[in-house]
C-alpha cells in the first residue's frame, strides 16, 4: 500500500449522520438546516462544547430544545453507509484513524458504529474543530505520522483543505454532491468509497 495509513471523517464520510438529524426535525429539509446551522458555528474555530453547538443551532433554525436533546441521546444511531463496512473490511491491517468535529464522548460513541480504528481524535480532545491545522496534527503526532504518507478520506468540503493544507493527500468521499472547495482540490473526488480501494492499493 502506498501509505502508512488511512485518516477518515467520522460522521459525513463513515456515517449517514444527516438521517439522524432530519429523523429528530421531523423533515429532511429541517434536518439538513439545522445540521447546517450547527457547522456555521463551529468550523474553524477553538472549542466550545459540541453539546452547546447542537442546543444553539437548534435554536438557529426554529427547533425545540427537546429536539436538542433528543438528537443528543440517538447520537450513537447514526449508521455506516452501505459502501463503507466492505472498504472497511479490505484495510483491516491499515493503520485507520479519525479526525472529528465532535465531543470526546459523542465521537467514541458514533466512532464504535463505523468500526475499529487505532485512533480517534475529536476537537475536543485538539481545542478545535476542523478544518482548523490542530485537530489532523492532533491525530498525526499521536499515530508518529508524516502528512505526506497518509492518505486523509475528506467527507465534507471544508476536510479537503483542512487536510491538505497539512500535506496529506485528500480522497474526497462527496456524498452530498458539495461544490469544491476554493481553497483546495482533492486528489481524488467521487461520491462513495468504491474507488477507494484502488487509491491505497489495497
Amino acid at each position: 500500500m502506498p501509505f502508512a495509513a488511512v485518516g477518515f471523517d467520522l460522521l459525513t464520510a463513515l456515517l449517514d449522520s444527516w438521517s439522524v438529524w432530519s429523523d429528530v426535525a421531523g423533515g429532511r429539509d429541517l434536518g439538513m438546516r439545522w445540521h447546517g446551522a450547527s457547522q456555521e458555528r463551529l468550523r474553524g474555530k477553538a472549542y466550545r462544547p459540541f453539546e452547546d453547538v447542537v442546543r444553539d443551532s437548534a435554536r438557529d433554525v426554529g427547533i425545540s430544545s427537546e429536539r436538542a436533546e433528543t438528537l443528543l441521546r440517538r447520537w450513537g444511531e447514526s449508521a455506516p453507509w452501505p459502501d463503507v463496512p466492505p472498504v472497511l473490511e479490505k484495510l483491516d491491517r491499515t493503520t485507520r484513524f479519525i479526525v472529528t468535529n465532535c465531543s470526546r464522548r459523542l465521537g467514541t460513541l458514533a466512532a464504535s458504529r463505523a468500526g475499529r480504528f487505532d485512533l480517534v481524535m475529536t476537537a475536543e480532545e485538539a481545542g478545535a474543530y476542523k478544518p482548523d491545522p490542530r485537530p489532523y496534527r492532533a491525530a498525526l503526532d499521536r499515530l508518529g505520522l508524516d502528512p505526506s504518507e497518509v492518505l486523509f478520506v475528506a467527507g465534507s468540503a471544508h476536510d479537503v483543505g483542512g487536510a491538505a493544507r497539512l500535506g496529506m493527500p485528500v480522497y474526497w468521499a462527496n456524498r452530498g454532491g458539495a461544490p469544491a472547495p476554493a481553497d483546495a482540490r482533492a486528489d481524488r473526488e467521487e461520491p462513495d468509497f468504491r474507488a477507494l480501494l484502488e487509491v491505497v492499493g489495497a
